[in-house]
């Protein structure tokens, strides 16, 4: 997988998500299938959350779920990705020296999320080429945590957003192989 297959998500005007179908394994080997090692909406439900929740609020949503990122909403739409790094990092600072709110728990996820026009994705069709240890050197030459799987729909000019995939545990799954073997 080439980087040059990367494409900003704000190609299109908003995202989708797909119907759900079935779960897959844990570790993994360099040169297996990028498919299984990415969290595909189709059998796993994609971990959400609206842009008007507090940021703290969102953060405990993601250590009770166990993950790191979430896809951000407005009216059932995906407008965004905000992930633990954001909520924990320089981003609530930022915004509150920048704006006029001046509380952190006034901040919501809307005020500090990747939005969807800078977030970056992969076409469905590169990562069913691709292997799983490209997949990780591409996401870590681009110093991304995160990157959206999108599947363009043939009936809507909205693409659906298939899968996202994370450099953390794409790593932790190549790694444990390591381990076992």
């Amino acid at each position: 997988m080439k980087s040059g297959s990367l494409l900003p998500a704000g190609n299109f005007s908003e995202g989708v998500l797909p119907r759900r179908s079935v779960s897959d394994g844990q570790f993994l080997d360099p040169g297996d299938p990028a498919v299984f090692a990415i969290t595909d909406f189709t059998r796993e439900h994609p971990v959400t959350v609206d842009e008007e929740r507090q940021i703290d609020a969102a953060l405990e949503d993601m250590i009770r779920l166990g993950v790191r990122a979430l896809l951000v909403t407005r009216d059932q739409r995906i407008v965004g990705l905000i992930t633990s790094y954001d909520i924990q990092g320089e981003r609530p600072l930022q915004f509150l020296q920048s704006s006029t709110y001046s509380r952190h728990q006034d901040i919501r996820v809307g005020h500090i999320m990747t939005p969807w026009h800078k977030l970056l994705a992969v076409d469905w069709d590169s990562i069913q080429a691709a292997c799983a240890g490209d997949l990780l050197h591409v996401l870590e030459e681009a110093e991304m945590t995160h990157l959206l799987v999108i599947e363009r729909n043939k009936k809507s000019a909205s693409p659906i957003v298939r899968a996202l995939v994370s450099r953390a545990r794409l790593a932790r799954q190549l790694r444990s192989l390591r381990r076992a073997g």
